[in-house]
């Protein structure tokens, strides 16, 4: 596994995404309540960008036609999308938020 730092804990607020490019990729960090998840920032309905959404609880709602994912799942919770998001292991290491890149 080859983690890199993409922010700090106090970047991100509760109940906010932030997202960070990671080797040509967009992926969207979520705060849930203190724990940080990592996505695809890439809807599978229509390619609509997570990260401009907005989290309820551990989902995350696509912008665009309201499809939601499971953020610490990627499994999809809330049509119009049937294809579940992209996942990516993520380590918090003292205030330091880190995403597995392999």
């Amino acid at each position: 596994m080859a983690y890199v730092k993409v922010a700090k804990v106090g970047d991100i607020p509760r109940g906010r995404v932030q997202v960070v490019e990671l080797e040509d990729e967009d992926i969207a960090i979520c705060n849930v309540d203190g724990e940080f998840y990592a996505v695809a920032n890439l809807c599978t309905h229509d390619g609509g960008p997570l990260g401009d959404g907005f989290l309820h609880g551990d989902e995350i709602e696509c912008p665009r036609h309201g499809a939601r994912f499971s953020v610490r799942s990627g499994e999809v919770r809330v049509l119009p999308a049937i294809v579940p998001i992209p996942t990516y292991d993520l380590k918090v290491e003292g205030d330091e938020i880190w995403v597995d890149v392999d």
